[in-house]
């Protein structure tokens, strides 16, 4: 039996969500890897859209995925709701396939690599909040990439 054909390359952007900042980060699924970009501000939860359409123009992604909160217990945090207005939002605006995958976490293993790269004298200045908020959403892209790019 021959193989299947290989899924195509994509490039994707990863966003963490937040009610003030939005973490913007970038990956593919032929090197499997992702690279934080940045952040665009939000004002109560709706983000400066021309910040974040110029990411998109800027890497022009086949696809976004989104962190959807979850509580430990398995049940949606409390910004679920929100987030997948924000995704369908997304969908509106851009056009693009917006994937939805489990965020738990994400926030605290990013502080961790923060911490981890300060500890290391790789980075030299303290984690300020700004900072965490692109790394989550490396982190988010990362788990995509490993268990859901296809």
């Amino acid at each position: 039996m021959p193989d299947s054909p290989a899924a195509p390359a994509r490039l994707a952007l990863g966003i963490d969500y937040g009610e003030r900042r939005i973490g913007v980060a970038a990956g593919h699924t032929l090197t499997g890897t992702a690279q934080p970009l940045g952040i665009v501000p939000a004002h109560g939860g709706v983000p400066e859209w021309p910040v974040l359409a110029a990411f998109v123009r800027e890497w022009q992604p086949a696809l976004l995925v989104v962190g959807i909160p979850y509580n430990m217990d398995d049940t949606e945090g409390a910004l679920a709701a929100r987030v997948r207005e924000f995704c369908r939002e997304l969908e509106t605006r851009f056009g693009l396939e917006v994937v939805q995958v489990d965020e738990r976490l994400s926030s605290r293993e990013a502080e961790d690599r923060l911490r981890a790269q300060r500890a290391s004298g790789e980075r030299t200045r303290r984690v300020r909040r700004g900072d965490v908020d692109p790394i989550a959403a490396c982190v988010l892209l990362e788990q995509w990439l490993r268990e859901g790019a296809r």
